[in-house]
């Protein structure tokens, strides 16, 4: 098996995971939340996102969450048009996460605009990103199915991620959105990324909405993918996304990988605390295996 010998985990639970839930969540909790969640090791986190309130109103604590959570590892945020980025810019924060949908309908959706409208706008701001000195991150949603127009192309997969690189983006953050991938998709889809973008850091994104996302992170595995996002607590759905629920759970994936010898760096036992702090606050169950057996 063509398998790594450490994982890099991107720890999207207190955006992504958080963003869908139904309960507005306090500041002070979602604090304690990332600090815990930080203190298990964990190196890369999506913090927050710049996005209208009146259609994700968990997020609109962004600024504060920022002030408190920032340190010298790399927290994400994510900003995913011009206000969002200016609002980025009067932050501390220098890396950054944009997101467009490979499906036309998803992403108008999801922003109203299309994909190629999308593609438009971002060139010139991540071209201004990488001028200012900022890491970005582009996230491909729907990079396997969509919740309207069914199987997606890996070719236009390939094809937007090539826009993208081209762009000067530093990392591809292709997801599975609606957990619909099967792992030999899986293995595909990543075997053609990393061949087609070695130079690009290249990341997997998986939900478990049919249960096959850690299948689908060993098949990623052998496709010579060494990062992975996850949501502690199995947290996550799209707002956008009818059906979908929560990401790959983070306890989950560390289990896994180091029950394969594969390093992480991250410490369950604070992992796990770093779930309790926020269990309380949430309007459904954790969804993940690991916590549930260890609680």
């Amino acid at each position: 098996m063509n398998l790594p010998k450490e994982v890099t985990i991107i720890e999207v639970g207190p955006r992504d995971g958080l963003q869908n839930e139904k309960n507005l969540i306090s500041t002070e909790d979602k604090i304690a939340f990332i600090s815990k969640l930080k203190s298990s090791g964990i190196k890369e986190m999506e913090l927050t996102s710049f996005v209208s309130p009146k259609w994700v109103p968990q997020m609109k604590d962004a600024n504060d969450i920022i002030s408190a959570c920032l340190d010298d590892n790399r927290n994400f945020v994510l900003a995913p048009n011009r206000k969002g980025i200016d609002l980025l810019y009067q932050t501390d924060c220098k890396a950054v996460a944009v997101f467009v949908g490979v499906s036309e309908s998803f992403n108008k959706k999801n922003i109203n605009k299309s994909t190629k409208e999308s593609m438009e706008d971002l060139g010139p701001i991540i071209t201004e990103l990488k001028d200012k000195g900022y890491f970005v991150r582009a996230c491909i949603s729907t990079s396997f199915y969509c919740p309207f127009e069914g199987k997606v192309s890996s070719e236009d997969v390939v094809a937007l991620c090539s826009q993208f690189v081209q762009f000067g983006v530093d990392e591809l953050s292709v997801a599975d959105t609606i957990g619909m991938a099967t792992p030999q998709e899986a293995f595909f889809l990543f075997k053609s990324l990393k061949e087609a973008f070695p130079n690009t850091l290249l990341t997997a994104h998986f939900h478990d909405t049919r249960g096959m996302a850690l299948a689908n992170v060993f098949a990623a595995l052998q496709a010579g993918v060494d990062r992975f996002d996850t949501s502690a607590g199995g947290l996550g759905g799209c707002p956008f996304a009818p059906g979908a629920t929560g990401n790959v759970a983070t306890e989950d994936v560390v289990f896994m990988l180091a029950q394969m010898g594969i390093e992480t760096g991250i410490d369950l036992d604070k992992l796990v605390e770093a779930v309790k702090v926020i269990e309380p606050h949430l309007s459904r169950g954790i969804e993940s295996k690991y916590f549930g057996l260890n609680t």
